[in-house]
């Protein structure tokens, strides 16, 4: 149970993190959002990434398999770092709009 804790702590923070240095750094506020299932595909899949160019449908085939073998606990920890990642987004906005120019 700590585990779970921790992990879901982890992944908000690194993922916030993460978010709030892209953000700031290409001046965009939703980027690492819509980034962001890719990075869950990369975590979740267990191929290389050439497969999907190489070996199209059977890759994508074992993708849907492992996906919908995720657990609740696999589900709300991915879910904690969107989390992180629209939490993100939302300070990049109140800080521009206190009047911070960098960002």
């Amino acid at each position: 149970m700590i585990q779970l804790v921790v992990s879901i702590l982890l992944y908000f923070v690194i993922f916030f993190g993460i978010a709030f240095i892209l953000n700031m750094l290409l001046r965009t506020t939703w980027l690492m959002a819509f980034i962001y299932p890719l990075v869950v595909i990369i975590i979740v899949d267990n191929t290389s990434t050439w497969n999907y160019f190489t070996k199209t449908s059977e890759t994508f085939s074992k993708l849907m398999t492992r996906l919908t073998e995720l657990t609740a606990v696999d589900i709300s920890i991915l879910a904690a770092g969107f989390a992180g990642t629209i939490v993100s987004g939302i300070v990049i906005r109140l800080l521009r709009k206190s009047g911070y120019q960098m960002f």
